[in-house]
């Protein structure tokens, strides 16, 4: 170790040199590296867990420095994807560690691969058919899981350990289809309770990896009116996941060809299967036609007063439209599948 950097950890009586030792040797993925997965992140690398996975579909934006803690605006100003410039960030902070950044929309065909290798999944996206399938996966794998959300100056976080505790199915049996629920991007949110929510999940994580016991409730609160609340969420009796182990949004052939992203006048399109791309040679026939950048992660296109960024993976973000029929035209137009 460079000079005991975790010493005023070990000294934490609930951690000790024994649990250093477990979170030394130990895998957490975050999924999704926006407003609680950068604290996750960061808190995680700096407590020395030994192998860090980072899974992000998205590049940064300068609407995400107001939260995201990780990223800097040459990182906005580059696009660069957020699984990239968050390891570059904490490759920085600790040279000890493994970290892994994945760039890749989370779906029902990588779920298992992304977190077989884990102790420990975190969420820190913003997306409920995401963690519909990670709850799937978690239980399916056998693996703890932690749930954070939060909105404004609201927060929650529930820890889900199979065979302990509820499951995200006992909390809420389906998906709250799309904008039926208020999102980051229509009523914003404050930078100190994404802070608190991402607090308390790598709080409970450090419990998990150290072999302590978690809370087995859910915890919500208002910064604004400072209150803070928790729940007990029981077992569902007929949960289709946890009790009768039926993964419906792990086995669903029904994965979206067009997604609009909600509040951002963008649709992101992915592939029925996975290909690759060969950005390079894209680039060299689009420029003909259009403004076309690329900056070895991703293709940035412009062209008809849209812009389309296209991945290896074949999966595109076009903005400048909510119409999914108009972007997958452009895609088809562009890209030619």
């Amino acid at each position: 170790m460079i000079d005991n950097r975790y010493s005023k950890q070990i000294l934490f009586n609930n951690i000790g040199p024994e649990g250093q030792k477990r979170i030394s040797a130990s895998t957490v993925i975050v999924v999704g590296i926006g407003a609680l997965g950068t604290v996750i992140s960061s808190q995680l690398c700096r407590a020395g867990v030994g192998r860090l996975i980072l899974v992000d579909r998205d590049f940064v934006e300068i609407t995400n420095l107001q939260r995201q803690i990780l990223f800097t605006e040459n990182d906005a100003r580059l696009k660069l994807p957020k699984a990239i410039a968050a390891a570059e960030s904490l490759r920085a902070v600790n040279s000890e560690i493994i970290i892994e950044p994945i760039i890749a929309d989370v779906t029902s065909r990588n779920i298992e691969k992304l977190v077989n290798e884990s102790d420990l999944i975190l969420d820190g996206n913003d997306n409920f058919e995401i963690r519909f399938l990670i709850n799937d996966a978690a239980l399916k794998l056998n693996k703890p899981w932690i749930y954070g959300g939060a909105l404004g100056s609201y927060g929650m976080s529930m820890n889900i350990i199979p065979g302990q505790t509820a499951c995200l199915r006992c909390l809420m049996p389906k998906s709250p289809p799309p904008g039926n629920l208020p999102t980051c991007d229509t009523d914003g949110v404050i930078s100190p309770a994404t802070g608190i929510v991402a607090s308390i999940q790598t709080a409970e994580a450090l419990k998990i990896l150290t072999g302590n016991h978690p809370r087995k409730s859910l915890i919500h609160f208002d910064l604004w009116d400072g209150k803070f609340n928790e729940f007990t969420v029981h077992r569902r009796d007929g949960c289709l996941a946890c009790e009768k182990g039926v993964y419906e949004y792990l086995n669903t052939s029904n994965i979206s060809w067009a997604t609009v992203l909600c509040g951002r006048n963008s649709v992101q399109i992915v592939p029925p299967e996975e290909i690759q791309v060969s950005l390079t040679d894209l680039k060299g026939r689009l420029e003909r036609i259009g403004s076309a950048r690329y900056n070895g992660f991703m293709l940035v296109f412009e062209a008809e007063g849209y812009e389309m960024t296209i991945f290896p993976t074949g999966r595109a973000i076009i903005r400048g439209t909510t119409d999914e029929s108009a972007a997958r035209a452009i895609y088809s137009r562009y890209v030619g599948l």
